[in-house]
């Protein structure tokens, strides 16, 4: 599994696909990508990750990638540079995600807080959510399906392969989300060994 490694909380993600017992590679230049069967983009700073992208040539290569089949999935600054609109921003993304978002919509560092989140698709224990600076989901585009809301904001989004959150559930001990993101890492290897095949 890669993790973009260019800014921000990544260390916490790798240290969750630990505890599913998932081996990662850091993605730091495009050549990082080859061979991975996912990607994470964690939170962070979402404007200095996105000129990072820019400047090591990720950001083309994760589009590229992506429209060849890789799942993606990002939190928090990653649901932001995923996001094809951001309002009031023109901030480097990969516009892969049919989805506008708001930035730091829940308020500043100090407003950060902690909710249940209801994923009913991943059981009925609410998911922990961590919310730091947060963005939401203003609007979906029609082949996005909303996974949770929190007070009536979209928090959480699913894409094809690119699933979306606005918290961090890997500041928790709740791995369900990250599994989640492996089964759909498992289904796209599936498809691809399937095509091949055939």
């Amino acid at each position: 599994m890669g993790v973009l490694a260019l800014q921000g909380a990544y260390a916490a993600h790798r240290a969750m696909l630990e505890t599913l017992h998932v081996e990662t590679r850091w993605v730091r230049e495009p050549s990082d990508l080859n061979g991975v069967v996912g990607l994470i983009i964690p939170g962070g700073e979402s404007t200095t990750i996105g000129k990072l992208l820019v400047r090591e040539g990720l950001d083309v290569a994760i589009r590229e990638a992506v429209h060849d089949g890789l799942p993606v999935f990002g939190t928090c600054a990653g649901m932001i540079l995923m996001a094809s609109r951001i309002v009031g921003s023109e901030q480097p993304r990969l516009g892969v995600l049919d989805v506008t978002v708001a930035r730091n919509a829940f308020g500043r560092q100090v407003d950060s807080f902690e909710a249940n989140i209801d994923i009913r698709r991943y059981g009925a224990t609410p998911i922990r959510g961590v919310f730091i600076r947060a963005p939401y989901v203003v609007d979906v585009g029609p082949g996005v399906q909303v996974l949770a809301r929190y007070n009536e904001r979209v928090v959480a989004v699913q894409q094809n392969r690119l699933l979306a959150a606005a918290f961090h559930p890997e500041l928790t001990t709740d791995n369900r989300m990250h599994r989640a993101f492996l089964d759909v890492c498992l289904g796209a290897q599936r498809d691809r060994n399937g095509s091949t095949d055939g």
